[in-house]
This record gives C-alpha cells, structure tokens and sequence, in this order.
C-alpha cells in the first residue's frame, strides 16, 4: 500500500526537501491537472530515499500557460518564458521543461502528456493522497514502474531497479499485474522487468 497519511507527511518534513509545498502546492491551487512520477512517486510506493528534485506528468495546453506561470512566484521561481512552453506543448509527444527554485536550487522535471498513450492511461488513473495540509496526484504504480523501467534501459543505472524492487516489495499488492504486463509487451520491456523483479537491493 502507498505511505499512510502519517507517514508521508513525516517524510514530506523531514527525510526530503520541501519538493511538495515548492513545487505541488501551487499546481493544487492553480487547478492544473499533474500526476507526481519518478523517484517522490518511488519513495511514496517504496522504500525511503532523498531527491532533490519532483518529475511531474502536467496536461497542459495553449491556453493553460498562462495559468500555469502564474502559479508560481517569478521572484521565487525560475520558468522558461510563454513561446519556450508554447514550443514544448505542440510537441505531439509531449514537450518537457523544468522549474527551478532560486533559493534551494530544487528542481520539478515536468513533461507534457501530449499524446503520449501511456501518460493518458496513468492521468485517468492517478491516486489521491494527503501530505499534510495538502492533498496530491500520484500517479498509478504501474506507471511508475514501467517508466522506471525505461530509465533504466537508457541509462543502465541500478537506481532504477532498486525502486522498482522495493515498490515491488512494500506495494506489490496493489499492481495491477494485468495491466503491467499489457503495458510492458507493448512497450518490449518483458525482460526489463523480469530483471527487476529477480534484482536484490541489499546485494
């Protein structure tokens, strides 16, 4: 199962950056549609483990940017100004931009759904969790799996299958094995996840 409440949020104060009220604050506010995905989505469904950074899954359009900038604070934050975001958000395989807090230097990754069918699936299926005085999007564990599963075929890196294993391990049961395995054929990553699943985070 994902983190209790309790336990979130004593994760959220003290074991990560304040990622959550920087940068997934001001998305609740605004009523953008997001999911969190990547290693705070990996912490939340497995094992503890510090980031500095939040990847961020947004639906966005033309007519959401300036919604979006207005979100955060320009004192505060750094974001790619209106024609950079406008190029990213034509793309038809979802653009991606970042969001920079000048004072922490922490970083939100954020990617564009697009029309991107993977995205889609996991916005339309995105868990609602409470951190504190804030309510989140996390998105569905299948997903978080099956993209860490493609960072790991890109970049080769164990971190990857480390997550997976411990989300594996502390959440398992709420995969949807059906699914992960559809998702994972379309995608050829069969054998990826077989490694994952054989991995030993202790090894």
């Amino acid at each position: 199962m994902p983190r209790s409440e309790g336990e979130l949020e004593r994760w959220s104060v003290s074991e990560a950056p304040d990622l959550i009220g920087l940068f997934i604050r001001p998305l609740e506010d605004a009523g953008v549609e997001y999911m969190i995905t990547g290693g705070v989505a990996s912490v939340i469904y497995g094992d503890p483990r510090f980031t500095r950074d939040v990847d961020i899954v947004v639906e966005l359009n033309t007519s959401g940017i300036a919604d979006f900038i207005g979100a955060f604070d320009s004192e505060d934050f750094y974001l790619p100004p209106p024609e950079v975001l406008e190029e990213e958000v034509g793309r038809p395989e979802g653009g991606h931009f970042n969001v920079l807090h000048h004072d922490t230097a922490l970083r939100a990754d954020v990617y564009l759904a697009g029309e991107v069918r993977l995205h889609r699936w996991a916005l339309d299926r995105v868990v609602r969790l409470p951190v504190g005085a804030t309510t989140i999007s996390v998105a569905p564990i299948e997903y978080v799996i099956l993209r860490k599963l493609q960072y790991f075929r890109d970049s080769g890196s164990d971190r990857h299958l480390r997550d997976i294993s411990m989300m594996l391990r502390l959440s398992g049961d709420t995969v949807d094995r059906d699914a992960l395995k559809e998702w994972c054929e379309r995608l050829e990553l069969e054998h990826l996840l077989e490694t994952a699943a054989r991995f030993d985070p202790e090894g």
